[in-house]
C-alpha cells in the first residue's frame, strides 16, 4: 500500500525577486523545531511513519548487526607530539566517541588523557578541538554538544589530569594556538546569541582574543576585531619560534585571505597588514625568522609555494620556492626543515619533500592508489606520522623518517576483510559539455557486468573540496551487499585546482549536476546497473546535489539519499552559517546570481504530478550549519508533489547535528536504516 504521509499545512506566502514572484508555502517550518510547538509536531508525525516503514523491513535488524560487527574493530589516529610526549587517538571499536591517548614512546599503549565518552550517557557530547602547549603541560579542549558547531573551550593541566576552572563559550569556527610560554592562547569567539537565536540566527563579529590560563573569559585581551565588517572571521597562528601571531583573515568559505602579522616580542605592538585583499588563497605554513611561507593560488591555479620577508613585504620581492605542477597542491608542511608537499594526481594522494631552497629531495613511496594524511610535526622533528588508505584498504599508520625517507608501519586497523576479495578502479567517463571527469569504483572481485549490480553513486562537487578514496565501513558493507560503491570526483571540488573549483561553483553550478547525471549514465551504459537499481547519494552541499539532480532526472534513478541538504537555495544565506557560503552559491539578493539559483534550487522545481524515485531524507534537529528547514521544507513539498507509488520519508535524528561528533550508534543506526531503505526499494537479494 502507498505510504500515507502526514498532512502538512501550506501557507500562502510569496516572495518577489527581481520581479519574480516566488511561492514558499512551507516557510512556516523553518521554525525552530526546539521552540515552535507545531514544528515539532510535525516532525514527530513524519518520524513516525518513517520508523513504522523502516520496521517493516526484515532486513534492517540484520544489517544493523552486521554494520555493528563490522565497525566493532581498534581504530588509531596518526600520532603527534609536542612538549616531549606523543598524543593520539583510539576507539576500541564501537566507543560512541575516540578518546585522546598520550605516550612517552612509540612502543606503548599509553594512559588516557581525555575520554569524551564520560561527557554523557548517550555520546552526545564530543571534543571538538584540541591544542597542546608547547611546554606539553597544558591541554586547551573545547566540547560540543548534541552535533552543534558551538563550542565551550576548557583547559587540563596535563601531569595531574586536573581540569582548571577555565572555560570560554559562544565558540564558533576557531581552534586554539599557544604562546611558546604556554602561558595562554588565542582564540576567536561571537558575542552570546540573543535568545532563541543560537540555532537559527546568522553569525556574525567574530573577535579574536587571547586567553591567559587560569583567568576569567571576561578579562580575555582583546587582539583584533573588525565591527565595521561584520562577516570578517580571524584564524590565527603562532609561529614556531614563538615571536609571531599571524592572523588569516577570511569572510566566506572561498580560499580567499587577507593576512595580518604581529610580533609577539614588542608589548605594544599591533597587527600589520601583510595581504590587503581578498583576491588569492595565502596559506600558511611556517617561518624562517621574518621570512614567512605560503602556499598559494596567486598566478597558479594548481598552486605553488612562495615566500615573503616581512622587512621588505612588497609583491615585487617575493619569491617562488616550488613552482606550480601538472598535478593540485593541496596542503603543505614544514616538518625537519623540508617541505612536505602533498599533491592530487587523478584524485588519489601523491607525497614528495623539497629542501627550503626548493629542491626536490624524494617522493615518499605509498602502499597503492589512496589516500595519505597526517605529514604533521615542526621543523626540528627528525620524525613526522602518516595514514593510509582507501575504499578496499583499511588504514594503517606510518613512522616516516625525514632523514633516512624509510616508512615503518606501526598500527594497521584490524578490519574484518580480505582486502584481496575486493576491487578498486578508476574510471574516466565526459560530461555533458564533453569534460572529462574521474570516478572511482569499488566492489567484490569477479563483479559480472549485466546491469543488474545494485550501485551506490556518491557526489558531493563543491567548496573546492577534494574527495579521495577513503576507507569506509558504508562502502565496505555496502559490497558486502553485492553492490557497486561508485565516487564521481565532480567540478566545484578541488581535485584539479581552483579552475576545476570555478567551473562548479555560482552561475556554473550546473556543471556539478550534469557531471552527476553523466555518471550515472556511464554506469548504466557499461552495464553496471540500471535505473532500478541505481541509488544515489550525498550530504550537505552533496545533499543538495541529489536534491538538484533528482528533480532534473527524476526518471533516472532508483532510490534518492538526500543527507542535510542546503535544498531552499533563495534564502539558504539567512541562517547561521549560511552567509559563508554566497561566495560559492551566489546569492538571491544578487540579480545575476537569481536566476542560475531558482532553476536549480531543489525545493524550488518540484513539479507536483511527477513520478519521483523511493527518497529518504536524513536530518538532525541540532544541525546549526544547514538548518533542518531545508530538508522539512523539500520533503513536504516532495510528499505533496509525489505522483508515483514508490516512498518519499524524511528520517529526522534527535539530539544530532551535521554530522561532526556524531555517536557510533548513532551513526550504525542511521546507515542500517538507509541500507534497508536501499534493500526494500531497489529489490536487493541479499547475499
Amino acid at each position: 500500500m502507498p505510504v500515507q504521509y502526514p498532512e502538512t499545512k501550506t501557507v500562502d506566502q510569496v516572495d518577489t525577486y527581481h520581479g519574480v514572484e516566488v511561492r514558499d508555502p512551507y516557510r512556516w517550518l523553518e521554525a525552530d523545531v526546539r521552540e515552535s510547538k507545531e514544528v515539532a509536531a510535525w516532525v514527530a508525525a513524519e518520524n513516525e511513519v518513517t520508523f513504522g516503514y523502516l520496521e517493516g523491513i526484515p532486513e534492517r535488524d540484520g544489517l544493523r548487526e552486521e554494520l555493528r560487527a563490522l565497525w566493532d574493530y581498534e581504530k588509531f589516529s596518526a600520532p603527534f607530539k609536542t612538549g616531549g610526549r606523543y598524543f593520539y587517538f583510539r576507539n576500541n571499536g564501537l566507543q560512541n566517541q575516540s578518546v585522546l591517548y598520550t605516550m612517552d614512546t612509540l612502543e606503548e599503549e599509553g594512559s588516557v588523557l581525555l575520554d569524551p565518552n564520560l561527557w554523557s550517557e548517550d555520546g552526545t557530547i564530543a571534543l571538538a578541538g584540541i591544542a597542546v602547549s608547547e611546554d606539553g603541560r597544558y591541554l586547551a579542549y573545547g566540547r560540543s554538544e548534541a552535533g552543534s558547531d558551538w563550542q565551550t573551550w576548557y583547559v587540563m593541566d596535563i601531569d595531574s589530569r586536573r581540569i582548571l576552572d577555565d572555560e570560554l563559550k559562544w565558540v564558533k569556527y576557531s581552534g586554539a594556538t599557544w604562546t611558546i610560554d604556554g602561558k595562554g592562547f588565542f582564540y576567536a569567539c561571537f558575542d552570546e546569541p540573543a535568545e532563541g537565536e543560537a540555532f537559527q540566527g546568522v553569525t556574525l563579529n567574530q573577535k579574536l582574543y587571547y586567553h591567559r590560563v587560569g583567568t576569567r573569559q571576561e578579562d580575555d585581551v582583546l587582539v583584533h576585531k573588525r565591527p565595521d565588517e561584520p562577516e570578517w572571521g580571524f584564524g590565527a597562528d603562532v609561529t614556531e619560534d614563538g615571536r609571531y601571531l599571524v592572523i588569516t583573515v577570511w569572510r566566506n568559505t572561498e580560499h580567499k585571505y587577507r593576512v595580518m602579522y604581529r610580533d609577539l616580542w614588542e608589548p605594544y605592538g599591533m597587527p600589520l597588514d601583510l595581504i590587503e585583499t581578498f583576491e588569492n588563497e595565502y596559506g600558511f605554513i611556517g617561518n624562517e625568522g621574518p621570512v614567512f611561507y605560503f602556499k598559494t593560488d596567486l598566478d597558479a591555479p594548481m598552486r605553488r609555494v612562495i615566500a615573503i620577508d616581512t622587512r621588505v613585504p612588497g609583491r615585487d620581492h617575493w619569491r617562488e620556492i616550488i613552482p606550480e605542477g601538472e598535478e593540485v597542491i593541496s596542503g603543505v608542511g614544514l616538518v625537519g626543515n623540508l617541505f612536505v608537499v602533498k599533491r592530487l594526481k587523478d584524485a588519489h594522494s601523491d607525497i614528495s619533500l623539497y629542501t627550503m631552497a626548493g629542491e626536490k629531495v624524494r617522493d615518499v613511496a605509498l602502499p597503492s592508489l589512496g589516500s595519505a594524511g597526517g605529514f604533521g610535526g615542526k621543523q626540528t622533528d627528525t620524525e613526522t606520522f602518516y595514514s593510509f588508505s582507501s575504499f578496499t584498504t583499511p588504514p594503517s599508520i606510518y613512522r616516516y623518517d625525514m632523514v633516512t625517507g624509510e616508512s615503518r608501519l606501526i598500527r594497521r586497523s584490524g578490519v574484518s576483510m580480505d582486502p584481496e576479495q575486493y576491487e578498486l578502479r578508476q574510471v574516466f567517463y565526459h560530461s555533458k559539455d564533453g569534460t572529462r571527469v574521474p570516478m572511482f569504483l569499488s566492489h567484490r572481485k569477479g563483479l559480472a557486468l549485466n546491469g543488474n549490480n545494485p550501485t551506490l553513486l556518491r557526489g558531493y562537487g563543491g567548496f573546492n573540496i577534494s574527495v579521495t578514496p577513503y576507507f569506509s565501513i558504508g562502502a565496505l558493507q555496502w559490497m558486502n551487499m553485492g553492490g557497486v560503491y561508485a565516487v564521481a570526483n565532480l567540478r566545484g571540488g578541488g581535485e584539479y585546482g581552483e579552475s576545476w573549483h570555478e567551473a562548479g561553483m555560482k552561475t556554473n553550478k550546473q556543471n556539478v549536476f550534469d557531471d552527476f547525471i553523466a555518471a550515472a549514465e556511464w554506469l548504466i551504459a557499461e552495464r553496471y546497473t540500471r535505473t532500478a537499481k541505481l541509488a544515489i547519494a550525498g550530504g550537505s552541499n552533496g545533499g543538495l546535489l541529489v536534491g538538484a539532480v533528482m528533480t532534473q532526472r527524476p526518471e533516472l534513478f532508483g532510490a534518492c539519499l538526500p543527507a542535510v541538504g542546503v535544498m531552499d537555495m533563495l534564502r539558504y544565506h539567512h541562517f547561521t552559517a549560511g552567509r559563508f557560503w554566497v561566495g560559492e552559491y551566489g546569492s538571491s539578493d544578487e540579480e545575476t546570481s537569481f536566476p542560475a539559483l531558482y532553476a536549480y534550487s531543489p525545493y524550488h522545481n518540484l513539479r507536483p504530478g511527477t513520478a519521483y524515485p523511493a527518497t529518504m531524507v536524513t536530518t538532525a534537529d541540532t544541525d546549526d550549519r544547514v538548518i533542518p528547514a531545508h530538508s522539512f521544507k523539500f520533503a513536504a513539498a516532495l510528499q505533496a508533489a509525489q505522483a508515483g507509488d514508490a516512498p518519499v520519508l524524511i528520517r529526522i535524528e534527535v539530539r544530532a547535528g551535521h554530522g561532526g561528533g556524531k555517536p557510533t550508534e548513532k551513526v550504525i543506526e542511521e546507515m542500517a536504516d538507509e541500507y534497508a531503505f536501499l534493500v526494500k526499494v531497489l529489490g536487493m537479494d541479499l547475499p
